[in-house]
């Protein structure tokens, strides 16, 4: 007997009919398949290789979006933003020198200083470009979250200048400003988020009134830290303090393991202090949840051999001046190399080292156009820097680590 012939369309029918019963649970309404996932057996402990998978991105989907995790990927950048050159550009300042969060003593147009070709000024890496600051942008991956800065009067300036960029996009009656001990907040409500400064210039605590004085105790933290805790982006800077000498160092004696020093090399002070710091942020803090940066040493530009800032009005520029590398960065690299916690290094010191026109020199308070000539004998401010200037490039390479 011959076999069954059947017609095309008999057979495209069967074919139709298969395809509807085999997909019509999944197009009832109000029902829907449990996502199947492979298992591994009651007796095995370890996942598969895809569940293992699958469990991390259900973790990261929990705790946020997933490029909130911090990992050394995270960080890992495709180009070295603190090698360049400053470009004019005349698009900038990025806000305006009356935001009213800038510090007197920085206000260097409104203090009477009579150029603002300072302002001007764009950081450009060598081979690669910095996207401009977007404060929309910045506030919306901020939604909900703390970022602090932590440090000295540098790292405020670096605060004031990180508000500043973003204080025009925020309504006048949807910000506000508070305070909690040594840590100060610029909130910005509709996002729910929040632009902090801690006070901690040495990181590990100094300790006064004790009957040996003022005490610099570097194997203690936890004074300070106590502020860092719970916060999503953490910027650290410390340096400046530990190199005070005479009348104008803080502590009479350094501690540690219960034993005073009257002196010690600042560099080897220095370097037990940041261990201290790196022992807490690696016991303490969760990559997963915490971002750590630290930002490289700001240099100074008050020496004698022609680099004081007053009466500067442009960059230094290439090749003519070498920048060194300033011991205290030598010392950070040492020290974040040691951790297994991965910290980004934000290292502005050689791009800055070429802006000895970004200080307020005397403009630290307001200067009459009477007195302005001569002021080459006034007390001269070549650390902190003007603003808008220089730490509004910083920020922009935070930034760029952050977005």
């Amino acid at each position: 007997m011959g076999e069954p012939k059947f017609p095309l369309p008999f057979l495209l029918f069967i074919f139709v009919l298969s395809l509807n019963l085999f997909h019509g649970v999944k197009s009832q309404p109000g029902f829907e398949l449990e996502t199947w996932r492979p298992r591994s057996s009651e007796n095995n402990t370890n996942p598969m290789p895809w569940q293992e998978e699958d469990e991390e991105a259900e973790v990261e989907r929990e705790d946020g979006e997933e490029e909130d995790v911090q990992s050394k990927k995270t960080f890992r950048q495709t180009c070295d933003y603190s090698v360049g050159k400053w470009v004019f550009d005349p698009s900038y300042p990025l806000y305006d020198a009356s935001c009213p969060y800038i510090s007197g003593r920085v206000s260097c147009r409104k203090n009477g200083r009579p150029d603002s070709v300072y302002e001007k000024w764009r950081w450009k890496p060598q081979g690669c470009s910095i996207t401009r600051f977007n404060a929309l942008a910045f506030l919306g991956k901020m939604r909900r979250k703390r970022i602090m800065l932590v440090g000295d009067s540098i790292m405020r300036n670096q605060w004031e200048s990180l508000v500043c960029l973003v204080d025009a996009v925020i309504p006048k009656e949807r910000k506000t400003v508070s305070y909690h001990g040594i840590s100060m907040a610029f909130h910005a409500l509709d996002f729910e988020a929040s632009i902090e400064f801690s006070w901690a210039p040495l990181l590990v605590e100094l300790k006064l009134g004790g009957p040996n004085g003022r005490i610099l105790d570097l194997d203690s933290i936890e004074g300070n830290a106590k502020y860092w805790k719970g916060v999503d982006i953490l910027v650290f800077d410390s340096a400046h303090w530990w190199t005070h000498t005479g009348s104008g160092r803080s502590w009479d004696y350094y501690m540690e393991g219960g034993r005073l020093f009257k002196n010690l090399n600042p560099m080897v002070a220095y370097e037990k202090g940041l261990s201290t710091w790196a022992k807490w942020v690696d016991l303490n803090l969760d990559p997963r949840r915490t971002r750590v940066i630290f930002r490289s040493v700001s240099p100074k530009h008050n020496r004698q051999n022609g680099q004081k800032c007053y009466n500067q009005h442009e960059p230094v520029r290439r090749p003519s001046y070498t920048p060194h590398v300033p011991p205290q960065l030598v010392v950070v690299r040492g020290v974040l190399r040691s951790m297994r916690f991965p910290v980004y290094l934000l290292d502005i010191s050689e791009m800055s080292m070429y802006r000895k026109d970004g200080h307020p020199s005397v403009f630290t308070w307001p200067i009459k156009e009477q007195q302005r000539a001569p002021l080459d004998h006034y007390a001269s401010d070549c650390s902190h820097w003007c603003l808008p200037g220089v730490p509004d490039a910083w920020n922009e390479i935070l930034y760029a680590s952050i977005m």
